[in-house]
């Protein structure tokens, strides 16, 4: 995807050109599959389209939490504002709620009803879209997924999953679609509700991983215990007295407190420290700050 992306780009324009493809995909798709359920007469295929319309909305929110969140550290914010993206994925999570909501009322609706016999057959016109949907909206996600791996980037890693989200969408709606034509009219709304359920599925995913991020929750056990191996492989290091992590948006700071020789001199407890710091950082490209603490202990390090 070098041709789309250059590689020697800033994480910021990487999330930018990323996000500019969707936005004219995600506009793109939405007329054209509103347009496909009108005339092809698809309840399901319309519920698709209002969810690719959602996303191009999402996607300009990616946009502007990426820009700011991109800015260095300031007076106001000395941590630096890696959090925005975090606020964006609470925001895109109520996006998707919300679109989910709607669509699972509207095929409830038609259900409680019972009037099966005057629902409308999707037309092939419809089935097509759908089909075309899934694709192109398996590879946005693909595409999204790895920049925002590439990146460390939680906002955009949300709107790949809102991509996926849509692939999953325009599935349930081909498959309502086509049982629609082979003679059960109500599947059209069975498959949007579906779609409703996955859709709120994913929404309270990113939900949750963005609030992980907004309330210092620590990194995962795998993680720490890694950490540790790392500062005690680090010469001079007696033991571990504390290891503390916190999620700061995509990011993580870690606090340490390390034991040395109670004989070291302040210049080689300090090195001692620094190589601890340089260790953890270099090991860990998601962590942003390192604060090491050298505590004295009576232990030889012989």
């Amino acid at each position: 995807m070098s041709w789309l992306i250059p590689k020697d780009a800033t994480p910021r324009r990487k999330a930018m050109r990323v996000s500019t493809v969707s936005l004219a995909a995600n506009i793109t798709l939405s007329l054209a599959k509103a347009a496909a359920g009108v005339l092809g007469h698809s309840a399901a295929m319309v519920s698709d389209a209002v969810h690719s319309a959602s996303d191009a909305f999402s996607t300009l929110i990616v946009m502007a939490a990426v820009h700011v969140s991109s800015k260095d550290a300031d007076p106001e914010h000395q941590y630096g504002h890696e959090r925005l993206e975090s606020v964006a994925s609470i925001i895109l999570a109520v996006v998707l709620f919300l679109t989910a909501a709607g669509i699972g009322l509207s095929g409830a609706r038609t259900i409680i009803s019972g009037n099966y016999q005057a629902l409308p057959v999707p037309g092939v016109m419809a089935l097509v879209a759908a089909a075309v949907s899934i694709l192109v909206k398996e590879w946005m996600y693909w595409f999204t997924r790895i920049t925002a791996q590439d990146i460390r980037s939680g906002a955009l890693m949300a709107d790949a999953w809102h991509h996926r989200s849509d692939s999953l969408s325009s599935l349930g709606a081909l498959i309502g679609i086509a049982a629609s034509r082979m003679g059960f009219p109500f599947m059209d709304a069975v498959a949007s509700m579906v779609i409703s359920a996955l859709i709120i599925k994913a929404a309270f995913s990113i939900f949750r991983a963005a609030v992980d991020q907004m309330v210092d929750k620590s990194c995962a056990p795998e993680t720490i215990n890694e950490m540790q191996t790392v500062v005690l492989e680090q010469t001079g290091v007696l033991r571990i007295d504390s290891l503390r992590t916190r999620l700061f948006g995509p990011r993580i700071f870690v606090d340490i407190e390390i034991a040395v020789d109670a004989e070291a001199s302040l210049q080689q407890s300090h090195a001692v420290a620094e190589n601890v710091h340089d260790a953890i950082e270099d090991t860990f490209p998601d962590v942003k700050h390192c604060m090491v603490h050298v505590n004295p202990s009576q232990e030889s390090t012989s």
